[in-house]
């Protein structure tokens, strides 16, 4: 019998994946235009475009290393458990000590 607590699974609401989504959609479409709409040269709008791209690729990067590495410490975490566990079934303290 396990003393540890059990994971909880929350899984998000559809209604907050389409907030985050337009959220995303709306907040680089609206940086993309006023990028668009400055009155700046040809190249400095293109280089602003260019960091608007490298910051959403690289937060997408972010987010997923840091899911990853979370993911990563559950299942450590749980091997360790199963371990001990398996330890614990198959000690028998009535056994003679071995030599």
């Amino acid at each position: 019998m396990s003393r540890s607590t059990p994971k909880v699974v929350v899984a998000h609401s559809s209604a907050w994946v389409i907030q985050v989504w337009l959220s995303f959609a709306l907040s680089v479409g609206v940086t993309a235009i006023g990028i668009w709409h400055l009155p700046v040269d040809t190249w400095v709008k293109s280089f602003m475009a260019m960091g608007l791209l490298f910051s959403v690729g690289s937060a997408f990067s972010l987010s997923k290393t840091v899911r990853d590495q979370h993911e990563m410490e559950q299942l450590g975490a749980r091997l360790d458990e199963a371990r001990v566990a398996k330890m614990l079934s198959e000690h028998d303290p009535m056994a003679p000590p071995k030599l």
